[in-house]
């Protein structure tokens, strides 16, 4: 029997995500100028991000679906696994910053993935779970709300840290220890209130019958997977073109940003440490006020799509994050940034909740963990790809220029808003907020 929970009962049970965003907040604005800090070259920039939509890959469909196939009256379904997940994160965050080389800080990466993706698709099935449909696009805005909290407070560490934290441990700034450290607590210990404050739902009959009638042993996450995909409904596969285009887009523009506002608006590059870590910390505060439209727009969007379904709301955002992608190369202006970067905001507002209830209610109940990690894969297969091409795509057509990269980013996107356009959706129900 599902739960009916009040608005702040589903607010406590999403507070985890908190600290999974956070995490990922740092990988998006710190982790690439890690690297430009230790002297990477622009078109190894791709190949060096490649750790986290390959784990991603491995990892978020084997997990979902183990966690299907699990249940413990004590530890629960799905809590062991984002438990587990928030502990490693919390390691490898601790240690990222002691990075003395490339390859030490892309095996981080690695370690700090493996922990993200472990914990991240049991949580969206933790939410299925437990909420009815008519509660489930609360459920999960509140993941995209705290999504936005989470990564505005990485890049406004990243933002602000830097003029009261001074100075170099090796080749890295002082203040990037503290914004990693900061993370690594709230890792964990925002997991540990969700665990706290939420009790998970007990399976039904029926899902217990198909827990014991395929039991979990080494081989049935992938036999599992495969059969999954096979089956997959339509609406997925629709949702697979749009994000072809929208995650590659993003990974473009999460390369790339601090060093295009470096070269259009202090007409700098990482070399010079000072003036690129200068527009290091303003794409952190950039980055930080679109987090804060993302935050404060989410639970809204959610009841557009009541009104106007969640196809349309997100073509709607997708365009808007084009836009906003298409003016932020040009800008030399350091404080039309902010305008700017509504659009994103608003954008990742959407990625973050609306096309989970696209597929929610086409996908059955006692698989909900594997079909989320199976959206995971369709955000990672466009990730890998962009990792593997890009480089060449940035060295040879784009002169090695990120602001030409944030352009591609904008024209991708504006595909991807059109490729929603296709897709064949219900309207979701929503309960008052």
């Amino acid at each position: 029997m599902k739960l009916k929970l009040s608005f702040w009962q589903i607010i406590n049970m999403n507070v985890g995500f908190f600290g999974i965003q956070y995490s990922f907040g740092l990988q998006q604005s710190a982790v690439n100028p890690i690297y430009d800090f230790l002297h990477a070259s622009p078109d190894e920039i791709p190949i060096l991000n490649l750790a986290g939509p390959l784990t991603g890959l491995l990892i978020q469909p084997i997990i979902g679906a183990m966690s299907d196939k699990t249940w413990h009256p004590r530890w629960g379904r799905r809590k062991p696994y984002f438990f587990i997940g928030a502990l490693v994160c919390s390691i490898a965050l601790f240690l990222f910053p002691f990075s003395s080389s490339l390859w030490m800080a892309a095996g981080l990466l690695w370690i700090l993935d493996v922990g993200n993706n472990t914990a991240m698709e049991p949580y969206r099935a933790f939410i299925a779970d437990t909420l009815d449909e008519e509660q489930q696009p609360i459920g999960f805005q509140a993941q995209s709300f705290f999504t936005g909290f989470g990564q505005f407070l990485a890049y406004i560490s990243i933002g602000i840290f830097p003029l009261i934290i001074v100075g170099y441990t090796g080749e890295l700034p002082n203040w990037m220890y503290a914004s990693f450290f900061i993370g690594a607590v709230l890792s964990i210990t925002s997991i540990w209130w969700s665990m706290k404050k939420t009790p998970e739902v007990p399976p039904s009959d029926e899902e217990i019958a198909y827990i014991k009638a395929n039991p979990l042993n080494l081989l049935s996450p992938f036999v599992d997977i495969y059969k999954a995909v096979l089956e997959m409904p339509a609406v997925m596969w629709q949702l697979f073109l749009v994000y072809l285009f929208q995650w590659y887009a993003m990974m473009c523009y999460w390369q790339n940003n601090s060093k295009s506002i470096a070269l259009s608006v202090w007409n700098t590059t990482p070399s010079d440490k000072i003036g690129y870590g200068e527009a290091v910390r303003w794409n952190g505060l950039v980055g930080a006020f679109g987090f804060i439209v993302t935050f404060s727009i989410a639970f809204y969007l959610a009841k557009l799509a009541k009104k106007h379904s969640a196809k349309t709301v997100h073509f709607v955002c997708l365009l808007l994050g084009a836009i906003s992608f298409l003016f932020f190369p040009i800008l030399q202006n350091q404080y039309l940034f902010f305008a700017v970067i509504i659009g994103y905001g608003i954008a990742w507002a959407s990625m973050m909740g609306i096309p989970y209830l696209m597929v929610v209610s086409n996908i059955p109940k006692e698989r909900y963990g594997v079909y989320m990690g199976i959206i995971n894969m369709m955000i990672v297969i466009p990730m890998i790809i962009q990792n593997l091409s890009f480089g060449f795509i940035l060295k040879h057509f784009l002169n090695n220029d990120p602001r030409l990269a944030i352009t591609f980013a904008g024209v991708l996107l504006f595909i991807g808003a059109i490729c929603t356009l296709f897709i064949k959706t219900k309207k979701v129900a929503l309960t008052e907020i």
